[in-house]
């Protein structure tokens, strides 16, 4: 009977234990320990945020939604000189320590059937290891349809590529749309984006220039052309304002107008 006992009393603190690592266990930061800071996007061309959760990490800046489980917007600058090759080992996804609620856990994206899809692609992000690792952050993933994470998403990701070795530096905002009534995966009810957007913006000033996409979630075989927008538009779909510390003036120049001439596809 004593047996008994401590038995049940050992499974109990081995369920009890198993819950709280769960619930309250934060991984190893993939952080730089110093604090110091890499290529940010300057203030001046941050997006506003809807939630107030706004987290800088030393090479890009979210604003994550706990509601939805995953950031509205990943916003990160692109240079010639991050555009290498060098081979890294892929780490595992953990929890961003740095949003105040913690994002969600990778194991909500298991056997859901949807990828767990880079915003900030680990591609641009090659040229340090901690700046590559950084990206497995789960506040820079969203659930994407595989084909849709593999194909035209992927395709668009590379065609930054191609702009910034052409054109040179580049600011980069992207997302998935957030809605209300979204599918949702996992024990903490990660939201499923119908729509993904990424705006690139090249030079500065009056010389500045922008192109916004705006895309289904799901493979397409069309031109990346056909998805081009106004930031207009992705603003009124995300109630997000992308360039509020920008004049007025260069905004309604530049988010009402759809220009694809200076960009070669």
């Amino acid at each position: 009977m004593k047996g008994r006992t401590i038995y049940a009393v050992l499974m109990a603190l081995c369920v009890i234990g198993f819950w709280l690592f769960e619930n309250f266990y934060t991984p190893a930061t993939y952080s730089n320990p110093n604090g110091t800071k890499g290529d940010l996007v300057q203030t001046d061309f941050l997006p506003s945020s809807t939630t107030g959760e706004v987290v800088q990490h030393t090479y890009y800046t979210l604003s994550y939604s706990e509601t939805h489980e995953q950031a509205e917007w990943v916003a990160y600058t692109l240079k010639r000189k991050h555009l290498t090759y060098d081979d890294r080992e892929r780490p595992y996804f953990i929890e961003d320590p740095m949003v105040k609620t913690k994002s969600a856990d990778w194991r909500n994206y298991r056997g859901s059937g949807y990828n767990r899809g880079h915003l900030l692609p680990a591609g641009d992000r090659r040229f340090s290891e901690q700046a590559y690792n950084e990206t497995f952050y789960t506040s820079n993933i969203s659930p994407q349809d595989k084909h849709f994470n593999v194909g035209i998403w992927n395709r668009l990701e590379q065609k930054v590529r191609y702009w910034c070795k052409k054109y040179g530096d580049l600011i980069v905002i992207t997302g998935g749309v957030l809605e209300n009534d979204l599918e949702e995966i996992g024990i903490e009810d990660v939201d499923v984006p119908r729509t993904f957007y990424k705006i690139v913006l090249k030079g500065n000033g009056k010389g500045a220039q922008v192109l916004a996409f705006l895309m289904p979630a799901e493979e397409s075989q069309e031109p990346l052309q056909n998805f081009v927008v106004t930031v207009d538009e992705i603003e009124e779909k995300t109630g997000i304002d992308f360039f509020q510390n920008q004049p007025k003036t260069w905004q309604s120049a530049i988010e009402a107008r759809v220009d694809t001439q200076d960009w070669k596809f």
